[in-house]
């Protein structure tokens, strides 16, 4: 939603609830929501109690830093805070996730990275797009519930 007074607000976009998985629920300036997998050994040391549409209980965790999610694993603190940060070593952590696409979230703005930066994802065999993280997340989820091999890395807004 975004009020009148053309600032950006939080975004809560998806109403159901994949409880297996890392869901993005919502995000906006310097946030990124996600729900914990039920099953997940993941101590979520931030995570909050909440209560889902179907009135059901779901721990969800904001992320305020840099992030990389997949269906099964949440890095957090991925190490570029900026896109002006972004490396090639920072594709390390996504090579090990071995997905089938990335979606790199530039920021609030769509830039593009020189491609010294995804070569590595490209040598791969790595599909990427790169998209704003505000499209990011909202392809992330969709691509995930699909059953897709997806990871979001996501520089905040």
């Amino acid at each position: 939603s975004i009020n009148l007074g053309y600032r950006l607000t939080v975004m809560q976009f998806n109403l159901e609830i994949d409880r297996s998985h890392y869901v993005i629920r919502s995000y906006g300036p310097g946030e990124v929501t996600v729900t914990i997998p039920r099953d997940s050994e993941d101590p979520a040391p931030d995570a909050l109690d909440a209560i889902g549409p179907d009135s059901s209980r779901q721990r969800q965790e904001i992320l305020t830093r840099s992030a990389v999610i997949t269906p099964t694993r949440l890095v957090r603190n991925w190490p570029p805070q900026s896109f002006r940060d972004l490396a090639p070593g920072h594709m390390d952590i996504l090579l090990e996730l071995a997905p089938e696409i990335v979606l790199l979230g530039s920021g609030n703005s769509l830039l593009w990275p020189d491609a010294a930066i995804v070569a590595p994802l490209a040598e791969a065999g790595i599909g990427y797009e790169i998209m704003n993280t505000a499209a990011a997340c909202r392809t992330y989820n969709i691509l995930m519930g699909d059953g897709r091999r997806v990871a979001a890395a996501l520089l905040m807004i």
